[in-house]
C-alpha cells in the first residue's frame, strides 16, 4: 500500500496536492467466492496533509470508500519548493506516508 501524489502551484497561488492511496478497501460485508467465509474490513480511516508541522487538511474515511480512492484538494500558504507531508492510517494499524515537493 502505497501513496503517490504531485502538488503543484497554481494560477491563483493555492497549491493542488493530487494524492492516489493504493489500498484494497475492503467493507467487511463481502464474502471470498471460494471459501464463502467474510473477509475482514480493512479500510483507510484517516489522511492527512502537514505543512511545516501545521495540519493543513483531515479527512475522517470510512469503508464505503472505493478501491485505491483518489483524493484532490487546495490549500494556501505553502510555496514552490517546499515540502508537503501526506499521511494516511487504516483500521487494522497499517500506515503510510510521503514528502511530496511543491513543484
Amino acid at each position: 500500500m502505497t501513496i503517490k501524489a504531485k502538488t503543484k502551484m497554481t494560477s491563483d497561488g493555492k497549491v493542488q496536492v493530487k494524492m492516489l492511496i493504493k489500498h484494497p478497501m475492503e467493507t467487511g460485508q463481502r464474502k471470498d467466492r471460494k471459501t464463502g467465509k467474510p473477509i475482514p474490513a480493512h479500510f483507510v480511516e484517516i489522511v492527512t496533509c502537514h505543512w511545516q508541522d501545521k495540519e493543513m487538511v483531515r479527512a475522517h474515511w470510512g469503508p464505503a470508500i472505493s478501491k485505491n480512492p483518489y483524493l484532490s484538494f487546495k490549500i494556501s500558504g505553502p510555496q514552490a519548493g517546499e515540502t508537503l507531508t501526506l499521511r494516511w492510517s487504516d483500521n487494522q494499524g497499517k500506515s503510510g506516508e510521503q514528502l511530496s515537493e511543491i513543484s
